[in-house]
């Protein structure tokens, strides 16, 4: 089976069948599925999923973009959703200096909070860095990696360089992957993947976004991931079924969640 460990089914691409798409996911390969916040609502709509679908899990935080909604009222009722026992992560946060929608230092104060709101409840993260690769690992390296409470976490839809990649996993976190490995245009995230050993890689869909050859540029989901599946395992020269089983050990491993 295939875990998923970033998704947003909560979006509203799949407002008109998303119950039917979910419903075919375990006849489809797909074994869990973790759902992550990115917003106050789309928080609270991946609560809503974790409760009601026995395989969807939740990562609730708040996105670099979002961050202004936040406040020390915001953060202790998202501290309070991630008492539940389904709530494997916070996430997904960060920096995001592509868009640059809040100030970069409102969003590093509120990354540093959510960093310190998962070192508290002993949970991993799962990072969102888009343009900010440098200062979002120096954050991370002070604020979280090694700390009391640091139970490692997920680079989400990685995108820096083969060398960095090494220095996140010396930290204690893992490399997530998702439909962009299999565009030609990927020279470094192929690079990376080569790179990476295969226990320290985690697939991710990103849906309804990144969806991978051939299906580039069609609304995404975790049907697509034996896509992603097929160029690891030909980058890393491993069959389908090793990577496979390798990243869903990965996946649970991070989440703390039982392998069956």
């Amino acid at each position: 089976m295939i875990f998923d460990t970033h998704a947003h089914y909560d979006d509203e691409a799949f407002d008109e069948d998303r119950d039917e798409l979910l419903k075919n996911m375990q006849s489809g390969g797909i074994g869990r599925i973790v759902n992550v916040g990115a917003s106050l609502r789309g928080v609270q709509a991946t609560y809503d999923l974790m409760r009601k679908y026995d395989f969807i899990y939740g990562a609730l935080g708040v996105h670099p973009d979002e961050v202004g909604e936040l406040n020390e009222e915001k953060m202790q009722w998202l501290k309070g959703l991630l008492s539940h026992e389904k709530a494997v992560a916070v996430g997904e946060i960060g920096l995001d200096y592509y868009w640059d929608k809040e100030s970069r230092e409102i969003q590093k104060k509120w990354f540093a909070e959510q960093l310190h709101l998962a070192l508290e409840c002993n949970l991993p993260v799962n990072i969102h860095s888009r343009e900010a690769a440098q200062d979002t690992f120096d954050l991370m390296k002070a604020e979280h990696a090694g700390k009391p409470g640091f139970a490692g976490g997920i680079i989400h839809c990685y995108s820096g360089s083969a060398e960095m990649a090494r220095e996140y996993r010396k930290l204690g976190y893992y490399i997530g992957v998702g439909g962009v490995v299999t565009f030609k245009n990927a020279r470094v995230l192929k690079e990376v993947v080569a790179d990476t050993p295969i226990d320290r890689i985690v697939v991710e869909t990103d849906c309804p976004y990144l969806a991978p050859v051939p299906n580039r540029g069609k609304r995404n989901s975790s049907l697509n991931l034996p896509y992603v599946i097929q160029t690891i395992a030909e980058l890393k020269g491993l069959s389908e079924e090793e990577v496979e089983q390798a990243t869903w050990e990965n996946a649970c491993r991070v989440y703390r969640l039982e392998k069956e």
